[in-house]
């Protein structure tokens, strides 16, 4: 397994740097055998540093020596397998604290956005905190949150990054309106058929601290949604 995600990591590197250097002269001259050799050791040794680990040089090559050689292993299998359990855990627990810090502060800057956003003219606050503005009023009926409804839209976040749109796909979406995030459910029932809304969304009312990595944990969002129909049978 070790192995595998070594091997997954060595040639995605070597994708995504195959641009980023001409080869040394020296290395021109080397096989096939003698090419991989050294691109695994640049490539392995950058996943060493990425892991924060100080590698032992002289344990390193005792270790490829002892598998090419079948050798008995210093470690034994079950050894392994807890140490790199173990060494996951930590990566995520790194992660996730790294992500709490992110989301405290998303969360900090958001409310001090819809504090200042909702004095704005034209922007209402329902009892839910999400915040809405009219920019075109359309005539036709209101989904329910059981309804499909058709629409266009794009969002961004507070910092204007858009992270999503239908209007750059060319492509209206569709989809039940009590299955998407809640601001989306309250919200796209105010709206006629053929209004435009801006919604400014709490985290809370959007992915609150689980945000995929486009948008990260605890960001307010902006949408900019136009409801073209309700298409529910």
């Amino acid at each position: 397994m070790l192995f595998s995600v070594l091997m997954l990591f060595v040639f995605s590197g070597i994708t995504t740097a195959q641009d980023d250097a001409k080869p040394a002269s020296a290395a021109a001259e080397w096989s096939e055998s003698q090419k991989l050799s050294y691109i695994l050791g640049t490539q392995i040794g950058n996943f060493a540093k990425q892991s924060e680990f100080e590698v032992n040089l002289e344990l390193f090559a005792k270790g490829l020596d002892d598998t090419a050689k079948g050798n008995e292993p210093a470690m034994s299998q079950t050894e392994i397998n807890i140490f790199m359990a173990a060494l996951q855990k930590k990566a995520q627990e790194k992660a996730q604290a790294a992500m709490q810090v992110a989301g405290a502060e998303n969360s900090k800057v958001g409310q001090a956005f819809l504090d200042a956003n909702k004095e704005k003219d034209g922007v209402k606050v329902t009892d839910s905190g999400l915040q809405y503005k009219v920019i075109m009023e359309g005539d036709g009926a209101k989904p329910k949150a059981t309804d499909k409804v058709k629409v266009h839209y794009s969002g961004t976040l507070i910092d204007g990054k858009e992270f999503d749109s239908s209007y750059k796909r060319d492509q209206p979406a569709e989809f039940m309106l009590n299955q998407v995030i809640k601001g989306w459910t309250e919200g796209v029932q105010l709206m006629n058929v053929g209004s435009k809304y801006e919604f400014y969304i709490p985290s809370g009312l959007a992915y609150g601290p689980n945000g995929p990595p486009s948008i990260g944990p605890d960001q307010t969002l902006i949408f900019t949604v136009e409801l073209l129909d309700i298409t529910t049978p």
